[in-house]
């Protein structure tokens, strides 16, 4: 067992500076001898997935699990390789069924959260995002045309950085056109026509080619990768000066390739040099798009040039290419990360806006206005001195600039005018709670009350005094005709049936004997009546 093990070293190593081969080499020299190791399989698929070889990875996570059903890490190999695969469903079915076996495992919760991201983004993806948008759009006749057109180039890209202007383009023909095509529907005849078109002919599956071994390709990308290799290692020691120079090197050979570009951002990320990184980024994105690359490695930069801007705590750019990056692929971790910075910048826009001079300012503003209405409600009142209603509008700009004693005498006014005049009333309970005067506030609650007995909205709730909750209850409770009344469980049971229905309050006072405990408590603030 001890050649086994020093075998398995051997393959993590290998596969850790990004020699595939000779860790599959060193896997299957091992699995030979064990090949009842659940690891050595689960090792061997990790490393035909970085190789691109995803059957072989999806069939060695299948023996890991057969070996050991139990262990997450199994069920975690097989739904990365079914996703590689595109086999979105059967990959979440898989997560569900490893989490079945061990629920706490955070790499499982994990995929699963990325996988449902993914299904519901392919859902709903932006039709003018797809990888393969421009091969479908070539291979068509309706829009074959249209390529040659720089504006409806233009157009496309338009579409496709801002989905949300999709509404307001409906109208140019050329885009819906351009929908029929992408989504495979006849959008402009689908209501006109009374029978449906005959699908047409399914087109052959094309399999897609296994990615090249590296012994494959051309010599300039061979010694691309090794050079990309080295700068590797050279950035997991830290030392970004030497990765720098393999990342050039690596793009020297490959100019095509994205990644190495990216890459170099990323070193510039670690050393601090934002700017710098943003710069890169910003290369990597067009060189990755005229080279059509994965719109993943496309969101992967513009994510990168977000979290460049977040360290610099500028949210506002943060949150723009967070956005840019979830439109090319939404994954939870960025989006995460844009709620993050989105939160920042909002708590920092409502602090930039506090200033109590200002505020100060816009209270005296409020108060003119209020003094403002009063003044043109006192002149209505001149001309129109029957109105009821008005002298009630004035007694709430009262109460609002604290003249409780001038709104208390216009709502006497008011309801001198029109006794039926609910509001009136109420309006007048809450000047007499202002004044501390609870005995009449009560009184004109319950003839409000009185007066629309189906419409009842005066709420038992704690009095609003200057007192603190606990300071009225103290004082109160120190009344012992409060404490008898509190200690009656019949009183109580009415009090907490008051809480829970309202309307019942109308009844119980109908007691007279209740109403005069309720009455006492109004008095001493433990309780309030409200409209």
């Amino acid at each position: 067992m001890e050649k086994v093990s020093a075998l398995k070293d051997q393959g993590n190593k290998a596969l850790s500076a990004g020699k595939v081969d000779e860790a599959v080499r060193c896997y299957t020299e091992a699995v030979a001898l064990d090949p009842s190791n659940h690891v050595l399989f689960s090792n061997r698929s990790a490393a035909y997935a970085k190789k691109g070889n995803y059957e072989s990875a999806l069939q060695d996570a299948c023996q890991t699990i057969k070996i050991k059903p139990d262990w997450g890490k199994g069920y975690s190999r097989k739904a990365a390789a079914l996703e590689f695969l595109g086999r979105f469903e059967e990959a979440k079915g898989t997560y569900q069924e490893g989490l079945r076996q061990e629920p706490s495992n955070q790499q499982l919760k994990e995929g699963l959260q990325n996988i449902e991201a993914r299904l519901a983004e392919k859902k709903m993806m932006n039709p003018f995002s797809m990888p393969n948008m421009m091969e479908k759009l070539q291979a068509d006749p309706r829009t074959a045309g249209l390529l040659s057109d720089p504006s409806y180039r233009e157009l496309l890209e338009q579409l496709k950085s801002r989905p949300s202007e999709l509404g307001t383009k409906l109208q140019d023909p050329r885009v819906m056109t351009t929908l029929s095509v992408l989504l495979g529907l006849d959008l402009a005849g689908m209501d006109e026509e009374d029978e449906p078109r005959p699908a047409p002919p399914p087109k052959p599956k094309e399999t897609q080619p296994p990615p090249p071994k590296e012994e494959d390709l051309p010599e300039d990308k061979r010694k691309a990768l090794k050079a990309k290799e080295l700068g590797n290692a050279a950035y997991k020691n830290k030392d970004f000066e030497t990765a720098l120079k393999h990342y050039e090197l690596a793009l020297s050979h490959d100019p095509t390739n994205m990644t190495y570009i990216s890459n170099q951002a990323a070193v510039f990320f670690e050393m601090g040099e934002y700017e710098k990184c943003r710069e890169l980024c910003e290369k990597a994105i067009d060189v990755g798009r005229e080279n059509r690359e994965d719109y993943r490695q496309i969101a992967k930069a513009l994510a990168r040039i977000g979290n460049s801007h977040f360290k610099e705590e500028r949210y506002k750019e943060a949150v723009q290419f967070f956005n840019k990056s979830l439109t090319e692929h939404r994954t939870p971790d960025i989006l995460k990360k844009c709620q993050q910075a989105a939160k920042i910048l909002k708590e920092q826009e409502k602090l930039a806006y506090i200033n109590p001079d200002m505020a100060l300012e816009e209270k005296t503003k409020g108060n003119e206005a209020f003094q403002k209405a009063m003044r043109h409600y006192t002149e209505a009142i001149r001309r129109n001195p029957q109105d009821a209603k008005l002298f009630s509008n004035r007694a709430a700009c009262y109460t609002k600039l604290l003249e409780f004693q001038l709104a208390l005498k216009d709502c006497e006014d008011c309801i001198k005018l029109e006794p039926t005049f609910i509001k009136g009333y109420t309006r007048k309970a809450g000047a007499l709670e202002a004044m501390k005067d609870f005995t009449k506030a009560m009184e004109a609650y319950q003839k409000a009350l009185d007066l629309d007995s189906n419409s009842k909205r005066c709420l038992m709730s704690q009095a609003v005094r200057n007192d603190t909750p606990e300071e009225v209850k103290k004082r109160a409770m120190g009344d012992p005709e409060v404490q008898q009344i509190m200690s009656d469980p019949a009183m109580r049971m009415i009090l907490e049936q008051m809480q829970k229905d309202p309307q019942a309050l109308s009844d119980h006072l109908k007691n007279p004997v209740i109403a005069q405990k309720i009455q006492k408590l109004i008095d001493v603030g433990l309780i309030a009546i409200r409209g």
